[in-house]
This record gives C-alpha cells, structure tokens and sequence, in this order.
C-alpha cells in the first residue's frame, strides 16, 4: 500500500512457435533429434555452404528457405526431413549441406543390392548422373563448397515434418534484460501520498524477506533508490568525520584536549531543532536536509566559539576563575550571539518558506537551518556555561593527578590496588 504505478520490465507474451517431436515415431522412420535440427537449422538458420572467391573479395553463401517463408508457421507442414543412410553431420557450425555423406559417388552406387529391379536402378542411374553434374557445377570455377563434401547420390526417403512433430503458439519474451551476467527484470513504482523513499525501502525489504526466495535470486535497489541507500550508508561516517575535523581546528586553537568537546556539545541542540521543524512542516529527512544539519555544524557552534574564546583570555590574561570568565562571556557576548543568529535564520528564511520553480529541492534545507538556529540559541546560550564549568573542573582535576601521580612514579613508588 505504500507504493503505486509498480510496473515490470517483463514483457513475456511474445509469440513463438513450439515444435514438438514425436520421438517414438521419429525412431520408427529411422531419424534422430539431430537430423531433424539440422533440417530446421537449413531452412531458418544461417548455415555457411560456400565460399564464392573474387579477384577482392570473398562472398560467403548463407542457405536459407526464402524471405516470404519465414512470416507463418505453416510453412514447418512444407518441410522434409531425408532418411538417407549415410553419416550426417549433427552440428550447426558444420559448413557442409545436411544429409550430404563423406563416401564418393562411385561407393555410394555400387551399395546398391543385386536384387534391385530395373525399374529401381535405372532410377539410381539417373540420380547419380543428375548429382554428378552438380558437383562438377559446384567444383569449377569459384564456386566449390567450403567443405568440398559431395552431394548424396543414396536413394533417399523424404519424410514430412508434419508426420513426426507439430507446431502449437507460445509465449517468450520480447527481450531479456541483464545486469552485469545476471538476467534480471526491474520492478518500478512510484510513492504513495506522505510516504518517503526510506519507508518504501523497508517495505520492500519486509516483502522479500516473507517471499523466502531461493539463494540463486537476489534483488537489489538501482537508480534514485540506490542512491539514497548508498547516502545513508555514508551518513555516519560523513557527520563522524564532520566532527573530527572541528575537534582537530579548535584543540589547536585553544591548546585544549577538553574545550572542544564544550562547544561541540551545542551541536545535539541543533539537530533537535532542525528535525522537529521538518516534523512541524510535514517535510521528509531527505539528503538536502542532511546538507542542512551539516550546515548547521559549522554555524551553530560560533554560539559556544564567541564565549569561550572570551573566557579563556580573561581566565588566561586576567586572572579570573573560570565560574567570572564565562559569566562576563556571556553578558558581553551576548548581543553578537544574537544578531549572528539572527543573520543567518532571516538569509536563510527564503529558502524555508519559498515556491516556484525547483522549490521543493531548496525548502528542506532552509526548513532544517531555520528550525535548527532556532533551538540551539534558545538551548545554548543556557547549557554552554553549566558545560564549560564541568569540564573545566574536570580539566583541573585530570591536572591534579597527573601532575601528582607522576613524581611518585618516577620516585619508585607501586601503585596500590584502586590507586
């Protein structure tokens, strides 16, 4: 239910014909599977007879039945297949004529028994010179055979199709799709109304995992869904590195392993912010509105940056305990912290609430900076104190047993078990 327009690639009522031999019947008149594909392959394939040689080119003769055979089924009722008894070749790439035999002429009429009538052998006669002539045709010039196989001179027995196999319609498909080496079909569909791509995702997850399909079948997402699926697999590693490359700027910009840590802890704040105002809008988390949240890092910390900058010169040039520090920060801050803000919610409230053209690309990212500069300067300007003041007593505390916890090392002193 949470999909619509699902279509499928498949298109599988093509029209064919299937032959069906009758092999009981076959065997009785002496014939096998192969002649009987070998007579087919003569008639629809392309099977190379000769080799016409030019003064520049070569012209490879193709035997086939002719064009305004191919377009009807009947035609199979008009097709014999030879019951002759010499060696017939049973492969399609084999250049020679089927039912042709490899012994000479003169072998083949001298097999014939004595008991033949003279009716009979008089027929034999007039074959074997009618095939002679047309071997003496296809050998001169340069219209030999590529195989140089001579034409059977055996009495034959031409058996109708019709009387071992019949036709009857069926289906295939109009075209087999692959991916990679894998035949494959692609399933399409649209969303339903207030439904994201994410929800669709698990959905069909959820559908294959009841299919229980064998292990041979596997299916997999492709176009925009594949995308989506590959940019939330990079989603935490993108924000985790996101972070590691603000904690690297700012330990070595305040020469602190802990003071980053107090400004990074307004980020959280502003992805509340940004994800409750997509809610309020009935907007999904698409990927512009994580391009938004990752704005968002680099914007809402200056919040944190302009008052801990101030309170560390005044504890370092001053003098002040860290509790003054961060209270005169933020009495003397507090108006630049405001009109930032200010600035960058207002430039990026036409984003949030604009239309027209291409709107419904640029309305997350405007409604996830605006929602999450709103949050965060409500949240920040009272949790960065209480965090700088915890973590700088902790600093102080971690000074205080390194720096006595090293003399006694060095003195000798074993560390007592809990020490």
């Amino acid at each position: 239910p949470l999909l619509t327009d699902v279509n499928l690639d498949q298109q599988q009522k093509g029209l064919e014909s299937d032959l069906v031999i009758d092999r009981n019947t076959a065997a009785r008149l002496g014939l096998n599977v192969s002649e009987i594909d070998n007579t087919l392959y003569d008639a629809f394939g392309q099977r190379q007879v000769s080799v016409i040689y030019a003064a520049q080119n070569q012209y490879h003769v193709i035997m086939e039945v002719a064009p305004q055979y191919w377009q009807n089924p009947e035609t199979l009722k008009d097709l014999y297949v030879s019951t002759s008894g010499g060696t017939v070749s049973g492969t399609k790439s084999t250049n020679a004529l089927a039912g042709t035999i490899t012994a000479p002429a003169s072998k083949s009429t001298a097999s014939a028994p004595a008991s033949t009538t003279a009716s009979a052998a008089a027929q034999v006669a007039s074959d074997t010179a009618r095939n002679q002539a047309n071997n003496s045709l296809a050998n001169t010039g340069h219209g030999s055979t590529s195989t140089g196989a001579p034409v059977s001179t055996a009495a034959e027995t031409m058996v109708p199709l019709s009387a071992i196999a019949q036709y009857q319609p069926g289906n295939t498909p109009l075209a087999v799709n692959h991916q990679s080496l894998f035949v494959a079909s692609t399933i399409s569909f649209n969303l339903g109304p207030g439904v994201s791509l994410g929800q669709a995702q698990q959905a069909i997850a959820t559908a294959v995992g009841r299919l229980g399909m064998p292990a041979t079948v596997h299916g997999s997402f492709q176009g925009t869904a594949k995308v989506f699926e590959q940019s939330l697999a990079n989603e935490p590693i993108l924000i985790a590195a996101a972070l590691l490359a603000v904690y690297i700027v700012l330990g070595v910009l305040y020469e602190s392993y802990v003071h980053p840590i107090t400004i990074l802890s307004t980020l959280p704040s502003a992805g509340v912010g940004a994800i409750l105002a997509l809610i309020a809008t009935d907007t999904e988390f698409s990927i512009i509105a994580l391009i938004g949240v990752i704005l968002l890092i680099g914007i809402v910390k200056k919040n944190a940056i302009m008052m801990i900058d101030f309170a560390l010169l005044a504890e370092r040039g001053q003098g002040l305990s860290s509790r003054e520090a961060i209270y005169q920060a933020c009495l003397k801050r507090f108006r630049p912290i405001m009109m930032t803000t200010m600035a960058a919610m207002l430039g990026a409230m036409p984003l949030a609430i604009g239309f027209g053209e291409g709107a419904e690309l640029r309305r997350p990212l405007g409604i996830s900076i605006v929602g999450g500069l709103m949050v965060s300067q409500v949240l920040t300007l009272y949790t960065t104190p209480v965090i700088y003041l915890y973590l700088d007593r902790f600093r102080l505390w971690a000074q205080r047993r390194w720096h006595t916890g090293r003399p006694r090392l060095a003195a000798g002193h074993v560390p007592e078990p809990g020490e």
